[in-house]
């Protein structure tokens, strides 16, 4: 998770940089340039067998299975081909740390191609597939109100006791959705995008470090999604 911002700041650098090109501009049809875009949503998932296996442990809170949403990208209309493009990450509404709660992030990368079947100027209404990559951490906080300060202060052995368990994954997926986007006579763009996101197998959990554990439960990512989409048209940049 300590990745996501640098992906997304370097996405913001190449997106900043290819939009202020006046150059190829001049040379360039503004229809034929990507849209850059920036999403806000929801996501709601369940790791059934993770869950199982905590819920045994009275110390432990189950995963939530709704997440909040930002995604950073570009897309991309070509008569009525639609292409897309994103860097996502979420994690979910969780309790408070300091006590039993647990809370779950991933970040991803996602490529769909859709097509338009509105074919009107000023609105887009698209079906599309793709695929996508997501990583996942599952952290698990326990209630230590009832340690002493000075127990964890001197005793390595409390110190281990009262970390935070967490735990990863990855998955390699499918997409399938729908997305509408409306467009201004300036060039901004307000829509929805409605997504499902399937693994294509099981994974195993995994340690925090990407260890692999003996008996770990494995789970299939099975996600729905949807955000607000807002972008804008690159000839902004030059009015």
């Amino acid at each position: 998770m300590k990745k996501l911002p640098y992906l997304l700041a370097a996405l913001i650098i190449c997106a900043t940089a290819y939009a202020q090109d006046s150059s190829w501009s001049k040379k360039h049809d503004w229809r034929d340039m990507p849209m850059p875009t920036i999403g806000f949503g929801i996501s709601f998932q369940k790791f059934k067998n993770l869950d199982n296996r905590v819920a045994g442990l009275p110390q432990y809170e189950g995963l939530p299975e709704s997440s909040g949403t930002l995604q950073l990208g570009w897309l991309k209309q070509k008569r009525s081909l639609v292409s897309v493009f994103n860097i996502m990450g979420g994690t979910s509404f969780s309790g408070d740390h300091h006590k039993k709660s647990s809370v779950l992030r991933y970040l991803g990368i996602a490529g769909d191609i859709g097509y338009d079947v509105a074919k009107q100027e000023r609105i887009m209404l698209y079906p599309f597939v793709g695929l996508a990559y997501q990583w996942y951490q599952a952290k698990f906080y326990t209630d230590n109100s009832g340690v002493e300060f000075d127990d964890a202060l001197e005793s390595p052995a409390v110190q281990n006791e009262i970390r935070p368990v967490s735990f990863r994954n990855s998955f390699f997926n499918y997409r399938a959705g729908i997305g509408a986007q409306f467009i201004s006579q300036k060039g901004g763009t307000i829509g929805l995008q409605a997504t499902y996101t399937g693994s294509f197998q099981e994974r195993a959990w995994k340690g925090n470090d990407n260890q692999t554990l003996g008996n770990s439960p494995e789970d299939r990512l099975s996600q729905f999604s949807i955000a607000l989409i807002l972008g804008f048209k690159p000839m902004m940049m030059y009015h």
